[in-house]
């Protein structure tokens, strides 16, 4: 069993494709992305594979190495749609297709008629949101007699928020990969979970907070177990949004947002949040200030390190007589992904 080094689960939102594209050729190299469509809430099946492509069509140019796409938001309706959309980047590109458990049996079959047709495997993504569930595993054992021997599968076993309110995460995540990894030869199998905090106005009234990474964490402890499987487990996280930012339907034209937002940087143990402002006469200098605070922390691994941290060095260090690289909602969380994904991959074994 072997799989890719890091799994970053993402939206197929722009921001999350231009820190692929910008990320250096070793660490893209060393990742798969899975990647999520966002809800499409009422859209016609005929309109489906034009809202696909808008979305799928910058993330399949930034995964020349693979990954996944899935659709987890999509309707009872729109189940042949999507598959018929999706089946052309599996095919053409280089995605698998994703399917679960929980998963109706129409959109079951579509994703290993897809992963059959396009012979690179199908990703089973097994969600454990709380305590393991057995009747999970029966799920997966239902789902696996569809594929058959001949297809490689991987596992995709997705915690979802694992954050400091979850401290039996790493035992629910050991439960459920031992009822898990004897059902079939898995071709790969990572755990995967949401560490970063919604953060709130009141988080940061002193002006930055520090959340803890439990899902960093939580895979050490399963890793350290002593299992058979435990060495080869991969290792995957959503980034530095919280899972729940995969759920936010589109909204076309929507104007306005809260005043603030945030710079993030992630160090050993924790993720450090800066607050930064949208709007405003101060907008300029508090951004700067942000990104200063981060670029003279003693764990800032300097402007070489990345993509990320050059642009959060730019920006500390611009002037105050222009906007230029103060960055607005995209771009903070362009460079917060592009220093997290780049150091995850240098913090795990073999990156």
């Amino acid at each position: 069993m072997s799989g890719p080094l890091y799994i970053p689960v993402l939206p197929t939102r722009p921001h999350a494709a231009g820190a692929c594209r910008r990320l250096w050729p070793d660490v893209r190299a060393a990742i798969r992305p899975l990647w999520n469509l966002p809800p499409l809430p009422g859209a016609a099946p005929e309109a489906l594979a034009t809202l696909v492509g808008k979305y799928v069509d910058p993330v399949s140019a930034v995964s020349r190495h693979g990954g996944w796409i899935d659709a987890p938001f999509g309707e009872d309706t729109q189940t042949t749609g999507l598959a018929d959309a999706l089946s052309v980047y599996c095919e053409l590109g280089r995605f698998r297709p994703v399917t679960g458990p929980e998963r109706t049996e129409a959109q079951q079959a579509a994703a290993v008629e897809t992963a059959r047709r396009c012979a690179r495997g199908l990703g089973v993504r097994v969600r454990v949101t709380g305590e393991w569930d057995d009747g999970l595993g029966e799920g997966v054992r239902n789902l696996l007699a569809r594929t058959g021997p001949e297809m490689p599968v991987d596992l995709l076993l997705d915690m979802g928020a694992v954050l400091e309110d979850r401290p039996d995460a790493g035992k629910e995540a050991r439960r459920a990969l031992d009822g898990l990894m004897p059902l079939v030869v898995w071709r790969s199998a990572a755990l995967l979970g949401g560490g970063f905090p919604r953060v709130t106005a009141d988080m940061l009234e002193e002006g930055w907070c520090e959340g803890s990474r439990a899902e960093w964490r939580m895979w050490h402890e399963v890793r350290a177990t002593g299992s058979a499987y435990a060495p080869l487990l991969g290792y995957g996280d959503y980034g530095v949004q919280p899972p729940s930012a995969l759920a936010q339907a589109p909204a076309p034209g929507r104007k306005g947002g809260p005043p603030w937002g945030v710079l993030r940087y992630t160090i050993g143990n924790s993720y450090l949040m800066f607050k930064t402002l949208t709007r405003g006469p101060d907008r300029i200098a508090v951004n700067r200030s942000a990104a200063r605070r981060i670029v003279e922390l003693p764990e800032f691994r300097g402007a070489g390190a990345g993509q990320g941290e050059e642009w959060l060095s730019d920006c500390a260090h611009g002037p105050l007589t222009t906007s230029e690289g103060v960055g607005g909602p995209t771009e903070w969380l362009r460079a917060g992904n592009l220093q997290h994904m780049t150091y995850v991959v240098r913090s795990l074994p073999g990156g």
